[in-house]
């Protein structure tokens, strides 16, 4: 038995404690917002936060969130995560999403990312490219994930 703080709930699950986050969240829990991509931490697609840091929950067992915070995708865009809000807005308002895959990884290494900038940081084109490397868009939205995550950005400052 493991017990897991998502979201701000607590959730006991009866799962090997070596079982990958990913599988925690979607078949025990039915929180479906977290995408299986590769399954070897390489695409993103599976990004959460454990403790405010994006961590691929494809590769991370349930073990290593013992104690600790997680976040998904259905937390952050709820609307009462600031800089999640402030992500989901942009997301919107530049029509990221082409076929939507990728999206709830992308969001939330966006927000992981924007989270960790000093208050009122604007992030250069480059900084955004260097955060947002590890998550793969295979239709190319590139472009208008960097606008986003700039227009959040200017959003929160």
């Amino acid at each position: 038995m493991s017990t897991l703080n998502v979201n701000g709930r607590r959730h006991t699950v009866d799962i090997d404690p070596g079982t990958p986050i990913l599988w925690a969240l979607r078949d025990t829990l039915g929180l479906s917002g977290t995408k299986f991509g590769c399954g070897a931490a390489l695409c993103g697609a599976c990004t959460v936060h454990l403790d405010g840091q994006a961590i691929r929950a494809c590769v991370t067992p349930v073990s290593a969130a013992e104690g600790k915070r997680l976040a998904t995708i259905e937390a952050v865009t709820d609307g009462r995560d600031r800089v999640g809000a402030a992500v989901h807005a942009a997301w919107v308002q530049h029509d990221v999403a082409q076929c939507g895959y990728c999206q709830s990884g992308q969001i939330m290494s966006a927000t992981a990312f924007l989270k960790s900038l000093p208050k009122g940081t604007q992030p250069s084109a480059a900084d955004i490219d260097a955060a947002m490397a590890g998550n793969i868009c295979r239709c190319g939205t590139y472009a208008r994930i960097r606008a986003a995550v700039a227009d959040a950005a200017k959003a929160l400052a």
